[in-house]
């Protein structure tokens, strides 16, 4: 058994104490979601997007935001309290762990969050009717892979700041356009070109195309390996950033 992984036994046992307050909302938040923006708002939009029904064009989106949007969520206040609150990175780094262990295990753990938010939101999906496909299986790694490239960067971005407040900037400023912009609930060909090409750039609009083509049955042919690579050069890129942040404020 490696050093992370202890890491992640210690999230586990903690979230083994306190995952009742979170199963209710992991059901009924895309129970609500599906009635809310799949059949209320669907009701609408008279026309087919791409050939599909709007609740079967949006479910995909929501997967993917909602999986990136649970990865936010672990990779900030609990990060955070972690290093100001907490201390708990601190009592880790002195176990002693090495960063890449203390890193390696919450991320672990905030991955297990995606899976499991994921298929709860996939299997309420499936009830609406709107997988279509047999590589629906493909949604989950997808989630996954969209959760690691959002918390990584976001995790490097949370060891640099000392007070909450710079969260909330990031969520109004950057979380929230990116949920608006990445193709979730229209064609990201609706916008402008230079608001096309930020959507683009964020990981979120890769992962919503990739989670799509899954759960429609269309084949992604290139663009989806490319939509991994450049999901996959975000998890590694933040993967150093954090590495570095979490470097500068646990070693001394």
């Amino acid at each position: 058994m490696t050093a992370a992984a202890y890491v992640l036994e210690y999230h586990l046992v903690n979230y083994k104490r306190t995952w009742r307050s979170s199963a209710l909302s992991t059901l009924v938040l895309p129970l609500l979601t599906m009635l809310g923006f799949g059949l209320g708002v669907g009701g609408y939009v008279q026309t087919d997007i791409d050939g599909a029904a709007y609740l079967d064009w949006i479910v995909p989106g929501l997967i993917a935001m909602s999986a990136a949007q649970t990865a936010l969520g672990e990779a900030t206040w609990p990060v955070l309290s972690s290093f100001e609150w907490m201390k708990t990175y601190f009592a880790q780094a002195a176990a002693p762990l090495r960063v890449a262990d203390i890193l390696g295990g919450h991320l672990a753990f905030m991955l297990f969050r995606v899976l499991i938010s994921s298929t709860a939101f996939t299997l309420v999906a499936a009830c609406f009717g709107t997988m279509h496909s047999a590589a629906v299986v493909a949604v989950l790694p997808v989630a996954v892979l969209v959760g690691l490239a959002a918390a990584t960067p976001v995790m490097a971005y949370t060891a640099s700041i000392r007070s909450d407040s710079y969260l909330a900037i990031l969520f109004r400023f950057a979380v929230l356009p990116m949920s608006l912009f990445s193709g979730v609930f229209f064609p990201i060909e609706s916008l402008p070109t230079l608001l096309r090409w930020v959507a683009y750039a964020l990981p979120l609009w890769h992962g919503v195309d990739l989670t799509r083509a899954a759960t429609l049955g269309v084949n992604p042919g290139t663009a989806g390996l490319w939509h991994v690579l450049y999901l996959l050069s975000w998890c590694l890129a933040g993967w150093f950033l954090a590495h570095w942040r979490f470097q500068r404020r646990l070693v001394i």
